[in-house]
């Protein structure tokens, strides 16, 4: 299936330098799809784009385990904590 879909609105030429090997195997693969090269050359950028756009992991929540803190720290803020942890360092 021939797919002539333009997301943008305007289609832009230019030229690109490809390795060989790539160029070979990704025509084989559109002739196979019966489609062009310009348009597997865009799904593939469209993928690297959306890739390189999601957001980070987040991480998991921070879990406090039980007997970590002593009860001086257990309702502490944590400019306290923090002062304890550098005492001594210069900080």
């Amino acid at each position: 299936m021939v797919s002539h879909e333009n997301m943008g609105g305007h289609i832009m030429k230019t030229t690109i330098e490809i390795a060989d090997d790539l160029f070979e195997r990704a025509q084989r693969l559109a002739r196979k799809e019966k489609t062009i090269f310009r348009v597997l050359t865009e799904q593939g950028l469209r993928l690297v784009l959306q890739g390189k756009q999601t957001k980070p992991k987040k991480l998991p929540p921070l879990v406090i385990v039980p007997g970590a803190l002593t009860d001086e720290f257990k309702s502490a803020p944590w400019e306290k904590i923090r002062d304890e942890i550098y005492k001594g360092h210069g900080a």
